[in-house]
């Protein structure tokens, strides 16, 4: 006789009369009682977070929902004009796009924070051990020919406002650990070794946020993504409310300037 498979999971089920997530009933225990913010850590951590943690992990999501016309809600909202009866297509359009160069820096910090204090072995105990182990990583990846994540921006050239916002609530919040540590770091130390002043970018710190709540870097991309849907969410309604996506087709298609192969 075959013996019937069984497929694990440690989410959700549901029968006739239950919803179960995360071992507790949908219904009585979380409805109205979990954020959704919460809910999220929750759902990858396969814990619920501390209240400190809750606050740093929603304070992420709030940072990386809407950036303004990046290219991931032009292209959402241009998708939903060819496409209005596929928001999904328009939602799934908008976070393609991100990549290296919008919402990846997150993810990319992160991997960068951990692996060089993977690298580094024991941890400073004070801001100067800190300087040190930041000009080392700094001065190493500009031999390197490598850019450090999380430094720069092509708008706030000085600094840019979220990343002391995030800073304080860690150190308030009692989550301020080594990769914010590291990060923090390396913006003070970056000018002397770099030549020129660079501010550390809201997407990095957030990157170092996650990694000092224990999340993978190969995840985080994915928390950037969580707070980008929200964003491109808006940018669809807006679109069929407001709509913008057709001047913008028209301004490019009346504006091409053809130069056909030799």
């Amino acid at each position: 006789m075959t013996e019937t498979p069984s497929f694990r999971t440690g989410l959700g089920t549901s029968d006739a009369d239950s919803i179960t997530l995360l071992g507790r009933s949908l219904a009585d225990d979380m409805l109205g009682q979990v954020t959704f913010g919460e809910l999220a850590f929750w759902l990858v951590a396969k814990r619920r977070p501390s209240e400190g943690e809750r606050v740093m992990f929603e304070a992420v999501l709030v940072a990386l929902a809407d950036h303004g016309f990046t290219p991931t809600a032009i292209a959402a909202r241009l998708t939903y004009l060819s496409a209005p009866d596929s928001i999904q297509g328009a939602v799934a359009a908008g976070l393609l796009g991100g990549g290296s160069r919008f919402l990846g820096v997150t993810e990319d910090c992160a991997k960068f924070l951990a692996e060089s204090l993977a690298s580094a072995g024991e941890l400073p105990s004070d801001d100067a051990g800190w300087d040190d182990l930041a000009r080392s990583v700094v001065a190493d990846t500009k031999a390197a020919g490598r850019f450090v994540p999380g430094l720069g921006h092509p708008v706030h050239k000085v600094g840019d406002p979220r990343t002391p916002v995030f800073m304080r609530l860690a150190r308030e919040h009692d989550r301020f650990g080594p990769h914010l540590s590291l990060f923090d770091a390396i913006g003070r130390v970056a000018p002397e070794v770099l030549g020129r002043a660079l501010p550390l970018n809201g997407a990095g710190v957030c990157g170092a946020v996650l990694a000092d709540l224990g999340f993978d870097p190969g995840i985080v991309r994915g928390f950037a993504l969580l707070a980008r849907c929200a964003g491109v969410l808006g940018h669809i309604t807006e679109e069929r409310l407001d709509p913008i996506a057709n001047d913008i087709y028209m301004n490019v298609d009346r504006n091409i300037d053809y130069q056909p192969p030799a």
